[in-house]
């Protein structure tokens, strides 16, 4: 593939006949995004409508969310769309910007140079030249908007300050639920984020309805580009040090023996100083039926003041709200896990004025097509194409490169990377709020909402174990006393402990926040993750198959060989007249000859007539009055010039991976041209890699056996299949799916392969940075062109799943111990909030160690 290729194709993963889904009901539904048009109606503030019911339907199928539809009765259900946690849908235009276009029915390629024959010299080549939809090189597609609505309704995104774990998401989705003005709930508790999909004009019930949970909604855009994480709301600190303080001293007091009343004033100062908002978010739980820690703490609390416990019931309360706040404080350290990568672009651009001048401005004001100046050391603040100057730039912001890379006029920057050397300008062409940044932190924003497999058992089984328990801890309080004849008193208080031991807290935040450190710490690497499904599936990758130019191999042929067939011509002539013929055809075997005598000192070509592409075979033309064909075996078959001895060589090269032409004239072949796509380095280590974590490899290429073989041989991949169609590659995907060995994945980039990419379990987009929608279309998207972020990713995805196995057994066994302890009488009041706070915090501190886990990324193996 050409470099115009790459720069294109991913807008257009769906062609070929193949949308970015697993199933034929999904790209039918993809396809009715491509075709749907924005609501025409005219939202109201802080309101974006939609498209219609097929778009919903085509995205909610595979985005990886959970999205709590409310019926037309009122009664929310859930639908868990994560268990497909699809590709992208379509062609990146699926919200009301879709091309009317069916490029699965259309060839737009400008030149489809099919170069086969019987020795399979297969190099196919699709410029997109032609291609109607496809944008300039380097233009980036708006940020997308978020997913379609049911016919007529509208969609409202609220950022809620106080909507801090999945104690407030039950309330919401509870209490909005059961609205029948709203269809559809997402939440993105990590910022703060509540998206609602509802009947237009809804919005202000909808915010009212949420002030009645005691939170303060305010209107955000559905499809802003990310902002800076909000820090945990300031509270004062001398509430809960009073509260300390007279927690300490009833507990004193009662064990001086001083008088009960002494104790329970200064007990019940320590609650209400810092106990009241508890109380507040326990009645509103209460009040909306739903058994929530805020609740369970407050009817706890209550039971032992009830019952005399006051130093008890006060440093409960106490002790609970520090570890709330130690662990809000934990959580933004989760939740501002991609603060760093808001931060690499700056605020500000020097930006030349009409009349030349230079000035500074804010980046977020820089207009498209505006001249921008980066001096050494700065950061680039926009996307663009450097018009003057020269420089190296640090790119490993962005895409993880260790190495900076050159740049001079026509090359791309990007928002966020560091202008080492020298000085350039260059044209913005995509303004801050669309930049390549910005679009990787939407898509982790997004990812970070959507919800792991892990993740959606973890909340399953947390609805079903608080009920149980307090069941439990009602049996506990009145059945030994009235069957057994035990103690009120002793029995109630351990029916309190269980109260305090019913939250599943621990269990609960353990998930989420060991997911979005994997995503954060992949992004940091120039590992785009789209979501906590394909992070956790990495794991289970067994075969891995790679598309072969611009994977493996650089993408850019070099002739590597000529031979003079002919003994009594002259080898310079011929390549001259090789070169001259080639220099005049855009396939990348021609141009790789035409670059091959430019480098060898050739300034000016012969000039051609009659010149005519020959598809499938090559080119013609006349040069000094005589006829000459540059072209492949099939051509040189039909012009009945072959014989063994030119077979031979032919057989030969192509043995050795490399694609052959030979220049004709009228009466003999004169000379071969040997033409080859060097491998990377790179591609040779992630292979290595890959077996040493004991995945296996295929290589699925357009050409010929023979190359594929070498090709395979050179890298050490296992496995390699040559003469491979779309339906060639995808059939490929499906077989070793079917051997049940466990994950397929698929890396590409592009038109051909995006079947393929779409049919397995994980699909990689090579090379993201700079193309159209490859952010948005791929399961995970590498943001350069190093082959070793794939085995990074399946260690990142083996230690996201050991911590979280890690979390899960430790969060349920600390509950489960102390449920024992209660029930035989040993556990306390104290030591179950313990149990439970000081179990949250070491979760979250557990999941948090994926940010720095430098050995992840870098270790040889890592066990499943």
């Amino acid at each position: 593939m050409t470099d115009a290729q790459r720069t294109h194709d991913p807008r257009h993963r769906h062609a070929g006949g193949a949308d970015a889904c697993r199933t034929d009901a999904c790209r039918a539904d993809a396809r009715a995004t491509q075709a749907a048009t924005v609501a025409d109606t005219a939202p109201a503030a802080g309101e974006h409508a939609h498209g219609d019911a097929a778009a919903h339907g085509a995205q909610s199928r595979g985005c990886g969310h959970d999205h709590d539809h409310a019926s037309a009765h009122g009664t929310g259900h859930d639908h868990d769309h994560g268990d497909h946690a699809g590709h992208a849908h379509g062609d990146g235009h699926g919200h009301g910007a879709a091309c009317s276009h069916d490029h699965a029915a259309h060839d737009h390629a400008g030149h489809d140079h099919d170069h086969d024959h019987d020795h399979d010299h297969d190099h196919d080549h699709d410029h997109a030249a032609g291609d109607c939809c496809a944008p300039a090189a380097l233009t980036l597609a708006p940020l997308p908007v978020a997913r379609a609505t049911a016919s007529g309704h509208v969609r409202s995104a609220f950022r809620i300050m106080q909507m801090d774990c999945p104690t407030e998401e039950t309330l919401i989705r509870k209490k909005l639920g059961g609205m029948q003005q709203v269809s559809a709930l997402e939440f993105n508790l990590m910022q703060r984020m509540l998206t609602v999909d509802h009947v237009q004009g809804a919005q202000p019930a909808i915010e009212s309805a949420i002030r009645t949970l005691g939170m303060t909604p305010e209107a955000a855009s559905a499809d802003a580009p990310a902002a800076p994480v909000a820090p945990s709301p300031a509270k004062p600190w001398w509430p809960l040090a009073l509260a300390g303080v007279a927690a300490i001293a009833s507990e004193a007091a009662s064990w001086a023996g001083l008088p009960v009343w002494l104790a329970a004033v200064l007990a019940l100062a320590a609650v209400l100083a810092c106990g009241l908002t508890t109380y507040k978010k326990g009645w509103i739980a209460i009040r909306n039926g739903n058994l929530n820690i805020n609740a369970l703490m407050s009817i706890a609390v209550t039971g032992a003041m009830a019952i005399g416990q006051w130093p008890e019931a006060a440093m409960v309360m106490v002790l609970f709200t520090i570890a709330e706040l130690i662990e809000a404080k934990s959580l933004d350290r989760a939740r501002n896990a991609i603060q760093g990568l808001m931060q690499l672009a700056p605020d500000t651009a020097t930006v030349q004025d009409a009349d030349g001048t230079w000035r500074t401005i804010e980046a977020a004001q820089v207009a498209l097509g505006a001249l921008v100046r980066v001096k050494p050391g700065e950061r680039i603040g926009l996307d663009g194409e450097v018009v003057a100057g020269r420089s190296t730039v640090n790119q490993a912001p962005i895409t993880g490169e260790s190495l900076p890379v050159d740049k001079t006029a026509g090359d791309a920057v990007y928002a966020g990377t560091i202008n080492e050397a020298g000085s350039f300008d260059y044209r913005v062409t995509a303004v801050a709020a669309n930049s390549t940044l910005a679009r990787i932190i939407h898509a982790v924003e997004e990812a970070q909402g959507a919800k792991a497999p892990t993740q959606r058992f973890v909340d399953q089984f947390a609805r079903i174990y608080t009920p149980i328990v307090f069941a439990v801890a009602l049996l506990v309080a009145v059945v030994p006393p009235l069957v057994l004849g035990g103690a009120w008193h002793d029995w109630i208080y351990r029916a309190l402990v269980l109260l305090v031991i019913a939250c599943p807290c621990a269990l609960v935040i353990s998930t989420p926040v060991t997911i979005v450190s994997g995503l954060a710490a992949a992004a940091r690497r120039g590992i785009l993750v789209k979501g906590g499904v394909y992070l956790e599936e990495g794991r289970k990758l067994a075969w891995l198959a790679l598309d072969k130019t611009g994977t493996i191999t650089h993408g850019k042929p070099v002739q590597t060989d000529f031979d003079l067939h002919a003994t009594d011509v002259d080898a310079a002539r011929v390549r001259h007249l090789g070169a001259s013929l080639a220099a005049r055809s855009d396939h990348p075997v021609s141009q790789a000859i035409a670059a091959a005598a430019r480098d060898a000192g050739t300034t000016a070509f012969a000039d051609v007539q009659d010149f005519e592409a020959i598809l499938g075979r090559g080119v013609r033309g006349t040069i000094d009055g005589t006829h000459y064909w540059l072209g492949n075996h099939r051509l040189v078959e039909e012009l009945e010039r072959c014989s063994p001895v030119l077979e031979a060589k032919l057989d030969a090269l192509e043995r050795q991976g490399k694609s052959v032409v030979m220049l004709v004239d009228d009466t003999r072949v004169l000379g071969i041209f040997a033409v080859a796509d060097t491998i990377k380095d790179t591609s040779r280590a992630a292979i290595a890699d890959l077996h040493a974590l004991g995945i296996r490899t295929a290589m699925l290429t357009g050409d010929n056996p023979h190359t594929a073989q070498a090709i395979a041989r050179q890298a050490g991949i296992d496995d390699a299949r040559g003469n491979q169609l779309p339906e060639d590659k995808l059939a490929a995907v499906e077989e070793l799916s079917a051997g049940g060995a466990g994950a397929v994945g698929m890396v590409g980039d592009g038109i051909n392969d995006a079947p393929a990419l779409a049919r397995a379990d994980i699909g990689f987009a090579m090379g993201a940075m700079g193309t159209d929608t490859a952010i948005e279309t791929a399961d995970v998207a590498l943001m350069d062109d190093d082959l070793r972020k794939i085995p990074a990713f399946v260690r990142l995805s083996r230690a996201t799943h050991r911590v979280l196995v890690q979390n899960i057994g430790f969060a349920l066994g600390v509950k489960v111990v102390f449920l024992g302890l209660t029930v035989a009488g040993l556990g306390t009041m104290w030591m179950a909030v313990f149990a439970d706070a000081g179990a949250s915090l070491i979760v979250v501190g557990n999941g948090l160690r994926l940010l720095s886990k430098a050995g992840v990324f870098d270790g040889a193996t890592s066990k499943r």
